[in-house]
């Protein structure tokens, strides 16, 4: 006769796992209803990040204290940021006002079939087919007013989701070398040192590749803003600023603002397309195999193909902050990976298998 296998499980063991799986369900729940807050506190990171080896540089050249160090930089990038403020706002409200001004004169160009974009119209009739799906969707004053209410909504969150964040960016500049060394002080002092070490590599890559990538935002915004001003295109300032804003996107952020623009340009003249489409793809070439690889080469080291796998998951997982966020993660796996292997590569050569066997008993 065959004998039956019985597995008794302990009402303890099945009250643990239950216990964790009700725990990883609740921690994913707030994750979820915290999203936004979880949002701002990853910006300020990445802000805080850029900030530090400013900080860093006046505390080994005089500036002793990190916390006299933390407010010059911050007054020093409030006052930049002020003064850039004041320099640009006005000329950007003009020409923001101007352009909603034009947006009509444009869609009534469009829909009867006029201007370099009146194709459009006349042989795909796309207007006809906007027209056509804006009324079906209907409206009534009580979505209108549901509109109104979200969009001052949506300004309230802004504005007090910038305060926030200018307020967690201060105290991570502040505070945060101190909750690096708690951590470090948790760990076995014989880890100590290499764990301090892996963490300092992970805060220059991630500094490296935020301040690299504001720096090629800022190219790419001037850059284009000049090659509008000298095609007479309308509004220079204000797309330039988008340019720039979009461009903060790996890969595809340069494609959208080359699409945006060229389709302004063709808005002005056939002849300002036609140049905006051959900036825009000399420009990404340049970016592409010039600027990201000097910023992603000296700072995240990440090969191309590791470098569009990770975009294209954080996009997928967190949208464009996950896009902005997948080349930092992505580094910081990698220097976490090859600090691993390096680690199991010495003890192997120090103690052989055993060694290594012994060190994974204890991890």
């Amino acid at each position: 006769m065959r004998s039956e296998r019985v597995i008794l499980f302990r009402s303890r063991t099945v009250l643990q796992v239950a216990g964790v799986l009700l725990g990883v369900a609740v921690a994913l729940w707030v994750v979820w209803i915290s999203m936004r807050v979880l949002t701002w506190v990853f910006v300020a990171l990445f802000l805080a990040l850029a900030l530090n080896p400013a900080v860093q540089f006046l505390q080994d050249h005089g500036v002793r204290r990190r916390g006299a160090a933390a407010a010059v930089i911050y007054v020093s990038a409030i006052a930049a940021l002020g003064l850039l403020a004041a320099l640009l706002v006005p000329p950007l409200v003009d020409e923001a006002d101007g352009l909603a001004d034009a947006a009509p004169g444009y869609v009534e160009d469009i829909t009867a079939g006029r201007g370099p974009l009146g194709f459009l119209q006349r042989d795909y009739q796309i207007v006809d087919k906007v027209r056509e799906a804006t009324e079906s969707s209907g409206g009534s004053l009580l979505g209108n007013a549901g509109t109104a209410l979200e969009v001052g909504r949506g300004v309230v969150t802004g504005i007090v989701g910038v305060i926030t964040i200018v307020f967690l960016t201060l105290f991570m500049i502040l505070e945060g070398p101190a909750w690096m060394e708690r951590g470090v002080g948790l760990l076995p002092p014989q880890s100590r040192p290499r764990w301090r070490n892996v963490g300092h590599r992970i805060a220059q890559t991630v500094s490296g590749y935020v301040t690299g990538n504001l720096l090629i935002s800022i190219v790419a915004g001037v850059s284009s803003t000049v090659v509008l001003v000298i095609m007479g295109v309308p509004f220079a300032l204000a797309l330039g600023l988008l340019v720039a804003i979009l461009d903060l996107i790996p890969l595809a952020g340069a494609t959208l603002a080359g699409i945006l623009l060229t389709t302004v340009g063709l808005l002005t003249s056939v002849t300002a397309g036609l140049v905006m489409l051959v900036f825009f793809v000399l420009y990404q070439q340049v970016e592409n195999h010039v600027l990201q690889p000097l910023v992603y080469g000296r700072t995240v080291q990440l090969s191309p193909l590791v470098v569009l796998i990770a975009i294209l998951v954080g996009a997928e997982v967190a949208g464009v902050l996950g896009a902005l966020g997948a080349i930092p993660v992505a580094g910081t796996l990698q220097i976490l990976l090859l600090d691993w292997l390096a680690h199991r590569r010495m003890r192997e050569e120090e103690g052989g298998p055993a060694a290594v066997a012994a060190e994974a008993v204890e991890g």
